[in-house]
């Protein structure tokens, strides 16, 4: 990481989004405000984690779809690496699968495009001072999966599948489960295997989707 920016009173501001028109109206919009320093702006992860300026962001401003890895991915990557970093999601998409999904990667926001200007400064300082902003759509599902009576059928996940799963949602690594629970990788994906038949998912996303829909795992801090 560079050295800190010399006014502890600015909000550092790094945005990763690959369209270009997106990320210049961010840009204008977020250059406007007195408190936010603009630290980086990137069209990809991968842009981003190769500059030497991401890790000064207090705030990072993220978009889903991205060419090359994804936005949840890159969620998980900043976590392990800036923990203090608060990071917010803004994208067209308001799926479970994607809510959740970045929910539990870590992301400590979720917004959508259509989100107006004044909205986004302070869904950002929201963010910085420990809060989690979401668009009033995304808010009510995350709250209604919460609220319905759960049924989980005859579900029942083994000790070590309830494991994998926890971990799967503090968004650790196949590798680190692996070593955390002295399994192979190969033994991992054995009970990944089980747990998304059980869950009938095809993703991590998905599983995370059914397992706080069914409560088997906790809802993001």
């Amino acid at each position: 990481m560079t050295e800190l920016h010399a006014n502890d009173d600015l909000i550092c501001v790094a945005i990763v989004e690959d369209n270009r028109y997106v990320r210049s109206g961010w840009e204008m919009a977020l250059k406007n405000v007195p408190d936010f320093e603009l630290v980086g702006s990137y069209a990809s992860c991968e842009e981003a984690f190769r500059s030497e300026t991401i890790g000064d962001a207090d705030v990072v401003l993220m978009d889903i779809g991205l060419p090359g890895m994804s936005g949840i991915d890159g969620v998980k990557h900043l976590k392990q690496k800036y923990h203090r970093q608060a990071i917010v999601m803004c994208t067209i998409h308001d799926d479970d699968e994607r809510v959740f999904g970045a929910l539990c990667a870590g992301a400590d926001g979720y917004l959508l495009k259509k989100t107006p200007p004044d909205e986004l400064v302070k869904a950002l300082r929201e963010a910085h001072s420990g809060g989690s902003p979401m668009t009033p759509s995304v808010a009510r599902k995350v709250i209604a999966s919460f609220q319905k009576p759960v049924s989980r059928g005859n579900l029942t996940l083994t000790e070590r599948e309830q494991q994998v799963l926890d971990l799967m949602a503090q968004g650790k690594s196949y590798a680190t489960i692996a070593n955390e629970l002295f399994l192979s990788v190969d033994g991992v994906y054995y009970h990944i295997r089980h747990i998304y038949e059980k869950l009938q998912v095809h993703t991590r996303g998905e599983a995370m989707a059914q397992g706080l829909k069914k409560r088997l795992i906790l809802p993001p801090r």
